[in-house]
C-alpha cells in the first residue's frame, strides 16, 4: 500500500433562501494541489458572474473574491486551513468549502 497523499477535499452547497430547505450538495471534487482547489471556485464563479440579468450583489461578490479573496484563499490552503466562500444569487447560497485531507490509496479487490 502506498503512503497517504496530501489534497483537498472540496464541496459546493446550496441553499434556497426563500423556501429554508436544508442545505444540499450540489457537487465535490478531490484536489491535490491548492491552486487546484481554488481554480475550481474561479472557474465556476466565473461562469456565474455575468450570467443574464445578474445579481448585481452576487457579480460583486463573485468578482471581489476572484481579485481579492482568492490570494487570502490560496494562502489559507497552503497553511493547511479550511476555506469557506459564499455567494448569494437570487434566492439561492451558493457555499464552496476547501478541506485539506489526507487521501488514502485503496487496496485492490483482487490483491492478495
Amino acid at each position: 500500500m502506498t503512503s497517504p497523499q496530501r489534497g483537498y477535499w472540496c464541496e459546493c452547497w446550496t441553499e434556497d433562501l426563500i423556501e429554508e430547505w436544508p442545505p444540499a450538495l450540489l457537487a465535490s471534487f478531490d484536489a491535490y494541489s491548492a491552486p487546484q482547489a481554488d481554480r475550481w471556485i474561479a472557474v465556476v464563479l466565473r461562469t456565474i458572474s455575468p450570467a443574464p440579468a445578474p445579481d448585481a450583489d452576487a457579480s460583486d461578490a463573485a468578482w471581489e473574491w476572484l481579485y481579492e479573496g482568492r490570494i487570502e484563499t490560496r494562502r489559507a490552503l497552503l497553511r493547511a486551513e479550511p476555506c469557506t466562500v459564499s455567494v448569494t444569487h437570487a434566492r439561492t447560497l451558493i457555499t464552496w468549502t476547501i478541506r485539506p485531507v489526507l487521501f488514502l490509496s485503496l487496496t485492490h479487490r483482487q490483491g492478495s
